[in-house]
């Protein structure tokens, strides 16, 4: 096989693969971006995403029904994220800890229906990838740019098309000025009459649906599978890369591509059976990270509450 890296064919299937991959990082973390400009951290999103995956799948295995499993994952990603939303901004346990604890029931609960309900790795027909075609011609068929842009799924489409709209939804809607004012300055914001939990809450759950779809993403879409540990940590590096993208969807956006891009390469050092250690490949995204998050200027960005409990007519 060739290991030239450089030749066209392995680096249109790097970049194809790097927007594939980067679907469940940009839903969960556009999610968690959300929450935490709202002034929570959700460091249960993996648990999240674990569950959204599990009832995605199962939905779907059962129904044979896309939509609905989507919905599936969404429903359940929502309701997990009430519960952080009750332990977290009602009776303000410390954000860090309780996201954790949901990450370990995701984790847990997702592993044990998986032997009760399934008890073995099961197949399903995904969402097959679009080719947008009008009469005979299609876009995929484009030399390069059809490879690169047009052989995905739905559920990565509408991944990237969220890029935008969160922009839209934080810059340009009332509800998105509630959410930073809230992030920044809770006290300013109540004096000015918004109710500074509801807004809390709503960002934390609207995460977590986010978080359950990423989940999906993976099992109905990307694997067409469910087994344990789907996930594999993808909910902490989504968290990660809120931290990257300074907060802001384009810098999510951003984040992810490189970070499923550097996901790819190594994948395809692999594949190729180059004269790389396997575990210095498997490294190379996760050691970018940690770069990317040790730049002191990110952390200056952050929203000033972040973290901290809001607790009416308090200083």
């Amino acid at each position: 096989m060739n290991s030239d890296l450089t030749t066209l064919t392995i680096i249109v299937g790097i970049l194809h693969s790097g927007i594939r991959l980067a679907t469940p990082y940009l839903y969960a973390a556009i999610g968690e971006m959300f929450s935490q400009r709202s002034g929570v951290l959700n460091l249960g999103v993996d648990g999240i995403m674990l569950m959204g995956a599990f009832f995605g799948f199962y939905t779907v295995f059962k129904t044979g029904n896309l939509v609905l499993g989507v919905l599936a994952a969404a429903l359940v990603g929502g309701l997990m994220g009430l519960i952080l939303c009750v332990v977290s901004i009602t009776y303000q346990a410390e954000q860090g800890i309780s996201g954790i604890g949901l990450y370990m029931f995701g984790l847990g609960a997702s592993s044990l229906l998986f032997k009760t309900m399934l008890g073995t790795v099961e197949g399903i027909q995904g969402f097959s990838e679009l080719q947008f075609c009008m009469g005979s011609f299609c876009l995929a068929d484009i030399p390069v740019i059809g490879d690169i842009f047009f052989h995905h799924s739905l559920m990565t489409y509408g991944a990237f098309a969220l890029v935008p709209l969160a922009w839209w939804v934080l810059n340009k809607t009332t509800w998105g000025l509630k959410v930073r004012s809230v992030g920044q300055n809770p006290e300013a914001a109540d004096s000015l009459g918004v109710n500074v939990i509801q807004v809390r809450y709503t960002a934390v759950t609207l995460g977590g649906v986010l978080a359950g779809i990423a989940g999906a993403s993976l099992s109905i879409s990307l694997l067409g599978i469910f087994q344990e540990n789907l996930t594999n940590g993808m909910g902490f590096i989504a968290v990660a890369l809120v931290y990257f993208g300074s907060w802001k969807p384009v810098g999510v956006l951003a984040g992810a591509l490189l970070f499923s891009t550097v996901n790819a390469l190594q994948l395809w050092v692999q594949v190729l059976d180059l004269n790389i250690p396997s575990d210095v490949a498997v490294m190379l995204p996760y050691l970018l990270t940690i770069i990317a998050l040790a730049l002191p200027f990110r952390r200056s960005l952050q929203p000033a509450m972040l973290t901290k409990p809001f607790t009416r007519g308090e200083n």
